[in-house]
Formats: structure tokens, C-alpha cells, sequence
């Protein structure tokens, strides 16, 4: 047996998080958020039955601004990904970074019973969860 710790996502996940609707333009959007140190936006549900989409503040630069697209014109839902990849707030942060890895993940929604509660990344994995 192991006396190590076990560290969980929702240990290190930051719980402040930026949610807009997908109708939303990328510059309304970015101009209405706050928490720019989780690097993206999460897209709302349109109803029970959707999922959560995410834009990474990497897909704006890719898909806006390296293709000059207007963020005037362009709504969150065209530069999304849809659904995303979430992670459990009770998994161990271990398996949390090998998923990221098997996936090419930076961060990832946190989800429990099917509702929003933070946002996880693998800087917050490896600063606040290596002990």
C-alpha cells in the first residue's frame, strides 16, 4: 500500500469560470470576460439535453484572428468545440493528466451530475496538486 496522497481535480480546479451563450459574438464575449486566467470561454447549454461547448482563447487566435475574421461577426458557436471532454471532480489528478495527454488537452470543464463547477488545466494540476 501507498501513503500517498490522493490529490483530486476538484482540489486544484479553479472554480470561477466565464459561460456564455453560443449566440455571442468572440468580441462581446471576450469583452465580458473576467476570469482570463482559465484561457477560455464555456459555452452554455442551449437546454437539459446539450452539452457544454469550449473555446480556447488558442482557437480565437487560430480560427479569428490568424484568418482575419471579423470578431464583430463571428459568434462563439463557429469557433467552438462541441461536446467537450470533462472531467469528474473526484478523479485523481494523476489519471486527469494522463487523459489530457492521451487527448491533447490543456484544460477541461469539471462536471458533476451533468452541472458546470470549475475548470481544470494542467498548470493547475502541477502547481497546486504535486506535493
Amino acid at each position: 500500500m501507498s501513503d500517498r496522497t490522493v490529490v483530486r481535480v476538484r482540489d486544484v480546479m479553479k472554480g470561477k469560470y466565464d459561460i456564455v451563450d453560443g449566440m455571442t459574438t468572440v468580441k462581446d464575449a471576450l469583452s465580458k470576460m473576467h476570469h482570463t486566467e482559465t484561457k477560455c470561454l464555456i459555452i452554455d447549454k442551449r437546454h437539459d439535453d446539450d452539452e457544454y461547448g469550449i473555446v480556447l482563447l488558442s482557437d480565437i487566435a487560430k480560427q479569428v484572428l490568424a484568418k482575419d475574421r471579423s470578431p464583430e461577426r463571428t459568434n462563439v458557436y463557429e469557433v467552438m468545440s462541441k461536446p467537450v471532454i470533462s472531467v469528474d471532480p473526484e478523479m485523481d489528478i494523476r489519471y486527469c493528466a494522463r487523459m489530457f495527454e492521451k487527448f491533447g488537452l490543456s484544460r477541461a470543464p469539471v462536471i458533476d451530475n451533468r452541472k458546470l463547477v470549475g475548470i481544470v488545466s494542467f498548470t493547475d494540476m502541477v502547481l497546486h496538486g504535486i506535493q
